[in-house]
């Protein structure tokens, strides 16, 4: 399996494992230094891409923590300019809670603190982090364009979105990435034809909760065809279903969530792991009878 994918129709190559950042920041986040330690391990380890939003925090007074915490990491490495690092913005975080909030206004607001809260200039890929139901994709992505437009940002990218709106915005600009939730047990991207859409207007599919998400990736690594594929690799359980979504598409990267060093590690050891076709018929039958 090759380490790296092109991004979209840039010139970039990512590696195909990503640091998923948001456990550093939401409640029960680990101490700075440790995340710190997190982030410059998945350098150490090869990884190139990492994703954000100014909403990974753990409510509105806290907006911005993801973003400053990783910009504080990579002021401390020296090869950081070469670091990928992807954020989003459209949602609120009220008391807590999460909302949608796809207006203009919005939108610029959280990108012009985006780029004071990462130290930069231009933001490589900004993506919508939800569609608003009550605001018109259009308008959302209109503005997108336009701070694209004023070099605020360099690329867009979608998440959590349908063909049909990723159609709608490249209506509008260029779309780069695609950002949904997806893994062995959740195959909705697969289903309704966002995986293939991506792969056929080379668009980067980045997988999100790739091991289950945050409350799910424990329980999964307990099925026991998992942990029987495990044990044939000699590799962990998640390692197996990150290579399993790897193989399924050219244009997959997946983004690991991780607040330990051994996580992330382990993660982007998934990498060197070779299913055969026989691996990924049985994981695909058991999946399709459900895994247990």
């Amino acid at each position: 399996m090759n380490k790296y994918r092109q991004l979209g129709n840039t010139n970039i190559e990512v590696c195909t494992i990503g640091l998923g950042a948001m456990p550093l920041s939401l409640d029960g986040r680990p101490d700075e230094a440790q995340a710190l330690d997190v982030i410059e391990a998945f350098v150490a380890g090869g990884g190139n891409f990492i994703d954000s939003a100014n909403v990974y925090c753990i409510d509105d007074s806290d907006v911005g923590h993801n973003e400053k915490l990783i910009a504080r990491a990579l002021s401390k490495l020296e090869d950081a300019k070469n670091i990928i690092v992807a954020t989003k913005g459209g949602l609120r975080r009220p008391s807590g809670g999460w909302t949608v909030d796809g207006s203009p206004e919005w939108l610029r607001q959280s990108c012009e603190k985006s780029l004071q809260d990462l130290n930069t200039d231009s933001i490589f890929l900004y993506q919508l982090h939800a569609p608003d139901p009550d605001v018109p994709l259009t308008d959302s992505v209109g503005e997108l364009a336009r701070l694209k437009a004023e070099g605020k940002i360099h690329h867009i990218g979608l998440s959590n979105v349908t063909v049909e709106q990723i159609q709608l915005a490249l209506s509008i600009t260029d779309i780069i990435s695609v950002q949904n939730r997806c893994n062995l047990f959740e195959q909705t991207s697969f289903e309704n034809g966002v995986v293939k859409f991506c792969e056929e207007h080379n668009i980067s599919f980045i997988a999100h909760s790739p091991v289950g998400g945050h409350f799910q990736h424990a329980q999964r690594a307990e099925d026991r065809l998992l942990k029987k594929l495990a044990e044939k690799h000699a590799v962990s359980t998640y390692q197996i279903m990150l290579a399993w979504l790897l193989n399924k598409s050219p244009s997959i990267l997946a983004i690991p969530g991780a607040s330990k060093i051994s996580s992330i590690t382990d993660s982007l050891r998934a990498i060197n792991v070779e299913l055969s076709k026989e691996d990924m018929q049985l994981l695909e039958k058991q999946q399709g009878s459900g895994c247990a």
